[in-house]
């Protein structure tokens, strides 16, 4: 069996048994997962991302794994900021955070089937149509600049517009009581968990349309695009409780994810003249990341001014 086999092999099989253990933790009970446990989590799964990148590069090549590794540090580091939203999400919906981690479950495993189409339709674009790579850095550079000029709290989570349909179809009820997606009051309702999901859903989305292109700046492997986003994905639901409980050290994440959001596409714009090597590209999104969070951390944020004044 070739090498790229064996590895798609053992990807299979390792996601399928993370996926079947996590969803049997935590979406079939309500569970409030706390710091201490979402850090445990987090670095499990960056272990498991780790370990795979290894074997990665044992099994196909050095530059394979740097491949894999940069990838997947953007694709994680720009989940981060996805996850902020995702508090927003549910603090507009009022969800209880014992049944967050059922809706973050099968959240991440409707994301990882839409990126497997859109990673792949996006290779075989860009395989096609060899120019579409100028198109894809564009949009990133736009990106970036939208997200540096974007006010915190804009977005409205009622204002979705696949919710809105879902709301034609079937009556949605706010009651959260049971921690059921669906409810029987005469006739079937949504509740509010379901209308959660679907706006974490199509909210994913709309981050996955920038955070593929930005990977496949990386890379054109299948292989690795794909393995990287699924490992990144995985371990939203631990991110997301861990950010909730110190968000104050992320306060410059935004700023740090705008600049490798703006670098990846100037990165893509230049790749038909100049080829950036993918260890730098690693040690200059690592370099970024590093940056924001230390200047989070020495910076303070400015005192409230006084009552009255």
């Amino acid at each position: 069996m070739e090498p790229s086999n064996i590895m798609w092999t053992v990807f299979i099989i390792t996601a399928a048994a993370l996926f079947l253990a996590d969803i049997k933790l935590s979406a079939g009970r309500a569970h409030e997962i706390g710091r201490k446990e979402a850090m445990l989590l987090c670095v499990f799964w960056i272990i498991v991302a780790v370990l795979f990148g290894l074997l990665t590069g044992y099994m196909l090549s050095l530059e394979k794994m740097i491949e894999f590794f940069t990838a997947y540090v953007i694709e994680y580091s720009l989940s981060m900021d996805n996850m902020f939203v995702f508090i927003l999400i549910f603090a507009y919906f009022g969800i209880p955070r014992k049944y967050q981690p059922k809706i973050l479950t099968w959240g991440i495993l409707g994301a990882v089937f839409m990126r497997l189409v859109l990673i792949f339709t996006g290779v075989k674009l860009i395989n096609t149509f060899n120019w579409i790579i100028y198109v894809f850095g564009g949009i990133l550079i736009f990106t970036a600049i939208k997200m540096l000029l974007q006010k915190e709290g804009e977005m409205d989570p009622g204002k979705n517009p696949v919710l809105k349909l879902l709301a034609k179809v079937i009556p949605i009820d706010k009651d959260t009581a049971d921690g059921s997606f669906f409810v029987k009051k005469g006739r079937w309702h949504a509740t509010a968990l379901f209308a959660t999901l679907v706006v974490v859903e199509t909210s994913d989305l709309i981050f996955a349309v920038d955070s593929i292109p930005a990977v496949l700046a990386v890379s054109r492997d299948k292989f690795i695009v794909y393995t990287s986003n699924v490992f990144a994905v995985v371990g939203l639901r631990s991110l997301y409780f861990l950010l909730a409980s110190i968000m104050d050290l992320f306060r410059y994440l935004k700023l740090g994810i705008s600049i490798i959001l703006f670098y990846v596409g100037v990165k893509m714009l230049v790749s038909g003249f100049y080829h950036i090597p993918a260890l730098l590209s690693l040690g200059v999104v690592l370099g970024i990341l590093a940056t924001s969070i230390i200047l989070s951390m020495v910076i303070k944020p400015a005192a409230a001014p006084a009552a009255g004044k």
